[in-house]
């Protein structure tokens, strides 16, 4: 088991260490549609499956502005491999919730990795020491890397009732199975982020021992009390996949404030540098991303340092939770559409560093963190109303 590393700074040094190798093999990834096993074994040797497990399975217990800032470097060469480690980490905060002899079962290998999608429609029906779990579900981003499945499922009593909590809800529970009893079918045909292998995955009346199986973010079932394990995985899902498109726009951005430096647009005879338009959409651009990042990090650190005090968190900091990554990742996307435009038909070229990154930011802004709604559920809470949204319940 790798030792844990003192520091999130320790981690963002071994990020930019591995860097090349990620991306040289960016190409690759996009191709095969999963990372390359040079990846991850660079991800695995350098413990960043470990950057969010407890202290006990050799875990960074990272919090939440040095997770993202490890994400964030990441996606400056590859979103793909950032979005999978975002996940798999993320998904790895499980471990917490397990008994310490399953954890290290599941975790304690080098390549101990488990992932995940959202619920579906799926059945885990209680029986003698366990469940018999059949489900379909999809977006397993990182499962092809993964050793360990999780689905998502509603839980049946034995006489065929669905259970459900005090509160009327219905009881899920993350069903933990071995990669080998799923079956990931190929889906993934996207525009972006192609590189995840965000496949669809199912099981057939497979049984899963109770022990592998826990509440996703119930405190009930949490049986580490470190600062990071109060925050929920929607949380930390949060913060993650907005550095990935705060990555992504930085990339685009340097490399584009490079490039203007040097070319001179066919029909005119100044270099793009000189033109007054290009110059204000290079300033503007840097301001608007300079100020999306400042304030996810601000969130993510004053949250960090309040929540040591009262581990519940409030509802004004599950609205600056969801404005502050909502709004990096619209930002970040903002910034991206500005940069294609400006670097005009050099864009469009598969070997230059645009358009893939155009692609993927514009995929990232279509997941569940990026949601537009996301501003009209905060609006709701601000104008006295309940919110219509469920994340922000957890």
């Amino acid at each position: 088991m790798n030792e844990p590393l003192s520091s999130g700074q320790d981690y963002l040094l071994r990020a930019r260490t591995v860097a090349p190798t990620i991306e040289g093999a960016g190409g690759e990834i996009e191709r095969s549609r999963q990372l390359t096993p040079e990846v991850k074994k660079a991800l695995i040797d350098g413990g960043f499956y470990r950057m969010l497990q407890p202290n006990f399975l050799g875990g960074g217990e990272l919090s939440l502005s040095a997770f993202a800032e490890v994400i964030e470097e990441f996606a400056k060469f590859d979103a793909s491999t950032a979005w999978c480690l975002s996940q798999c980490a993320t998904c790895a905060m499980a471990a917490a919730y397990l008994d310490r002899e399953t954890a290290l079962e599941v975790f304690g290998p080098p390549e101990g990795i488990a992932a995940w999608g959202p619920p579906a429609p799926s059945e885990a029906r209680m029986v003698d020491g366990g469940y018999k779990v059949t489900g379909a579900w999809k977006f397993a981003s990182g499962g092809h890397q993964a050793s360990w499945i999780g689905g998502q499922s509603h839980v049946i009593g034995p006489d065929g009732a669905p259970q459900r909590k005090p509160n009327g809800a219905p009881v899920i529970k993350v069903m933990l199975f071995p990669r080998e009893d799923v079956q990931l079918m190929d889906a993934w045909n996207v525009m972006g982020l192609k590189g995840t292998g965000s496949d669809d995955y199912s099981v057939t009346d497979l049984f899963v021992p109770e022990r592998f199986s826990f509440g996703r973010d119930e405190a009930a079932d949490r049986r580490e009390n470190s600062r990071l394990f109060n925050f929920s995985t929607s949380n930390v899902y949060s913060f993650g996949f907005a550095a990935v498109a705060l990555g992504i726009a930085r990339r685009m951005l340097d490399d584009a404030t490079r490039l203007v430096g040097e070319k001179i647009p066919y029909g005119t005879k100044r270099a793009m540098r000189d033109n007054n338009v290009i110059q204000g959409q290079i300033g503007r651009s840097e301001a608007a991303l300079r100020a999306a990042r400042s304030y996810l990090y601000t969130t993510a650190q004053d949250i960090w340092r309040d929540i040591a005090e009262n581990p519940t968190l409030s509802m004004d900091q599950k609205i600056e939770i969801r404005l502050s990554s909502a709004t990096a990742i619209h930002q970040s996307a903002a910034v991206a559409d500005t940069v294609y435009s400006m670097v005009g038909s050099t864009a469009v070229f598969e070997e230059n560093p645009f358009e893939q990154r155009f692609r993927d930011i514009h995929t990232v802004t279509q997941q569940l963190q990026g949601r537009q709604s996301h501003y009209e559920s905060v609006g709701q809470v601000l104008l006295g109303f309940e919110p219509d949204a469920a994340l922000f319940t957890t």
